[in-house]
C-alpha cells in the first residue's frame, strides 16, 4: 500500500556501505523502521543529511504489514531546522529526546495527537532563542499523558508521597519501593504544572534539574517495558552543569 505521511526522525543505523535502518514516529501508522539506500551522488532522492535526529520529513513509501523493515519511495524535509543543529544546547537537548522517543514510543500505532505534540514541541524549541534548559523537562512529562500514564494531580496535598506504580499521590508511603518522598514529590508536582511558556519562572539548579531527569526516567521503566539507560543524558547533564 502506498502511503505518504509526516514522519519525525529517532534513530539511524548504518547497514553496509550504502544503507540505513532507520526508526520514525510517522503521522499515520505510528512507529515504522525503514532501509534506505544513500546513494554516493547527490542525485538520489534519499540523502543521509535527511535523517538527523528530530527531522520532519515528508515520507513516501510501499507499506507492508508483514515486513519488518519499509522502503521508502520518496522524502524530503517538511519543516527544515533553523536553530537546533547550530545551537550546542538545542541538539543536545534533540539528540537526548530521539533517543528517548526511541523507546518511549517504540510500540505506538497511529496517534494524531502524540505526534502533532512532537512535532509543536520541536518547532517551539526549534524557534526559542533563550530559556530552554527545562524543555526537555515538560517534554517528557507531557508525553507521558499521550502515553497513558499521565500522574494524577488531583490528590496532590503537601507531604504527600508519589506512587510511581500508579501515578498518583497518597498520605502514606505504598508497600513496594516505587515511590517518591514528599520533598521530591512536591518537585514532581511543579514539573506537572509547567508548560513551555511558563517553564523560565521555575528556577532549578544543575543538581536539580539532574534530580528531576533521574526522576521521570525511573517512572518511564516503570511503566515502558524494557526501557534502557539512556546513553545520550550524561552529555545533557554536563551541558547544563552551569
Amino acid at each position: 500500500m502506498m502511503t505518504n505521511s509526516r514522519a519525525i526522525v529517532l534513530n539511524t543505523l548504518k547497514f553496509g556501505e550504502q544503507q540505513l535502518i532507520v526508526d520514525m514516529l510517522t503521522e499515520e501508522l505510528g512507529r515504522v523502521s525503514f532501509i534506505c539506500r544513500i546513494p554516493k551522488t547527490q542525485k538520489g532522492k534519499l540523502k543521509k543529511q535527511f535523517f538527523q535526529p528530530l527531522s520532519l520529513l515528508d515520507a513516501v513509501f510501499d507499506y507492508r504489514q508483514n515486513a519488518r523493515l519499509q522502503h521508502l519511495r520518496d522524502v524530503r524535509l517538511s519543516q527544515p531546522f533553523t536553530s537546533i543543529p547550530f545551537d550546542a544546547g538545542k541538539l543536545s537537548i534533540a539528540l537526548f529526546l530521539a533517543e528517548f522517543l526511541t523507546y518511549a514510543t517504540r510500540d505506538e500505532q497511529q496517534n494524531a495527537a502524540l505526534f502533532n505534540y512532537v512535532v509543536n514541541s520541536i518547532d517551539w524549541l526549534d524557534g526559542q532563542t533563550t530559556s530552554f534548559a527545562n524543555f526537555h523537562l515538560v517534554f517528557m512529562m507531557r508525553l507521558s499523558r499521550f502515553i497513558g500514564f499521565f500522574p494524577n494531580l488531583e490528590d496532590y496535598r503537601e507531604g504527600a508521597v508519589f506512587d510511581m506504580r500508579s501515578g498518583e499521590f497518597a498520605d502514606t508511603a505504598p508497600l513496594h519501593r516505587d515511590y517518591i518522598e514528599p520533598t521530591e514529590a512536591a518537585r514532581i508536582g511543579v514539573l506537572m504544572r509547567m508548560n513551555y511558556e511558563t517553564m523560565h519562572l521555575f528556577r532549578m539548579s544543575h543538581d536539580e534539574r539532574n534530580r528531576c531527569v533521574e526522576l521521570i526516567l525511573a517512572y518511564y521503566k516503570l511503566h515502558v517495558p524494557n526501557f534502557p539507560e539512556l546513553k545520550s543524558l550524561a552529555v545533557l547533564q554536563e551541558l547544563f552543569s552551569k
